[in-house]
C-alpha cells in the first residue's frame, strides 16, 4: 500500500544465498555491467549481478509458494471450524427433541403400515402416487466460474497470478526501511503503522510478513469492492484494481483525489478505467519503476496479461 520501490527486488544481503566468486575466464563473453565496485572486471560483475537476480527470484518464488500454502491451510481451518459449528448446532439441546419426535413419528408410521398390510389388494395394485419432482442442480453452477465473465466484485478475490506479480513488484524485505516516497515499509510493501510497533531497522519474522500481506490484501480487496460498487468486473479487472489500491492506498483512489477514475467507474466505461490506472509519481517525482508497474497494471486490466513489461523492453 505504499509507493513503488526504485529497487524492485529489495532485499538485505542476508536473505539471498551467498554469491560465488567467479573468475573472469568463466564468464561468457560480451557481458558488461556498470555495477559499483566492478570497474576492474565488468564481465564478472555482470555475471554476479545476474546470479544475484536469479537468487532473489528464487526467494520470491519460495515466498509465494509458502504464502499460498499458508492461505490454503487457513481456509481449511476455517472450513473445519464452520463444520464443527454446524455439528454442534445439530447435536445441541434443541436437536434432541426433534430426534425423539422423529422416532415417535417413524414408530407411528410403522404401526400404521402393519395395520394396513394385506387389507386391500387395491392398495397393492394401484399406481403409486407420483412424488413431487425434485429439481436437479444446475450443471453450470457446478463448473468453475469463467475468469473473463464480469460479475459482482463481492464474488471475487485476488488471484494467484496477481499475487505473483505483486510480490515481484514489491519485493520482500524483513527489515524496516524507507521506500522511495520516504515511508517506513516492511515485508511485501507493508506501510508501517503505529500499531505495528516497529521502527526503522527493526526486523520481522517470515510468518509476520505473511500475516501483514494477508491483512493488506484483504484491505485492498475490500477497497476495490467499495470503489466499484455495483459495477460488474471480471477477475483480471479486479486484480488490476486491487494492485492499484494496494500500491497507492484506498484514500488515493477516492472521488476527491481520483475524480476521473471514479467518473469512469460510474459511467461503466472500462477503457477509460484502464486509462486512469497510471500512478507514476512519488514525492512529486516520476519514478521509472512506477511507470512499468502502471503499464503492467493496465495490461492486466485490459487483457489479463500478468507478465512484466520490463522483460519485453529488454528483449
Amino acid at each position: 500500500m505504499t509507493a513503488d520501490r526504485n529497487n524492485l527486488f529489495a532485499f538485505t544481503d542476508t536473505l539471498a544465498p551467498p554469491i560465488p566468486r567467479l573468475r573472469a575466464d568463466t564468464v561468457p563473453a560480451g557481458r558488461v555491467s556498470a555495477a559499483p565496485g566492478a570497474s576492474g572486471n565488468p564481465a564478472a560483475a555482470a555475471d554476479i549481478e545476474t546470479t544475484r537476480k536469479l537468487a532473489r527470484r528464487r526467494f520470491l518464488r519460495t515466498f509465494r509458494e509458502r504464502f499460498r500454502r499458508h492461505r490454503q491451510a487457513r481456509n481449511a481451518r476455517r472450513e473445519e471450524r464452520s463444520a464443527a459449528r454446524l455439528d454442534r448446532d445439530r447435536s445441541g439441546p434443541s436437536a434432541r427433541p426433534r430426534r425423539r419426535r422423529h422416532k415417535r413419528t417413524a414408530l407411528a408410521l410403522g404401526m400404521t403400515s402393519l395395520s394396513l398390510a394385506g387389507t386391500s389388494q387395491m392398495a397393492l395394485s394401484a399406481d403409486p402416487i407420483a412424488a413431487a419432482s425434485i429439481p436437479s442442480p444446475d450443471p453450470a453452477a457446478l463448473e468453475p466460474a469463467d475468469p473473463s465473465e464480469r460479475r459482482d466484485a463481492n464474488d471475487l478475490s485476488v488471484s494467484d497470478n496477481l499475487l505473483d506479480a505483486l510480490v515481484e513488484e514489491e519485493g520482500v524485505r524483513y527489515d524496516v526501511y524507507k521506500d522511495v516516497a520516504g515511508y517506513p515499509t516492511v515485508g511485501v510493501g507493508h506501510l508501517v503503522l503505529p500499531r505495528d510497533n516497529l521502527r526503522l531497522g527493526d526486523t520481522i519474522s517470515h510468518e509476520r510478513a505473511i500475516r501483514l500481506l494477508e491483512n493488506d490484501l484483504k484491505k485492498a480487496e475490500d477497497g476495490v469492492r467499495r470503489l466499484v460498487g455495483n459495477l460488474p468486473i471480471n477477475q483480471h479487472e479486479f486484480d488490476a484494481l486491487a494492485d492499484l489500491v494496494f500500491n497507492v492506498g484506498e484514500g488515493t483512489v477516492s472521488a476527491a483525489k481520483s475524480p476521473r477514475l471514479n467518473a469512469a467507474i460510474a459511467a461503466g466505461d472500462y477503457e477509460k478505467i484502464a486509462d486512469q490506472l497510471h500512478y507514476t509519481t512519488a514525492r512529486n517525482k516520476v519514478a521509472r519503476g512506477l511507470i512499468y508497474r502502471s503499464e503492467r497494471r493496465a495490461q492486466i486490466f485490459l487483457s489479463g496479461e500478468y507478465g512484466d513489461p520490463r522483460e519485453k523492453s529488454e528483449a
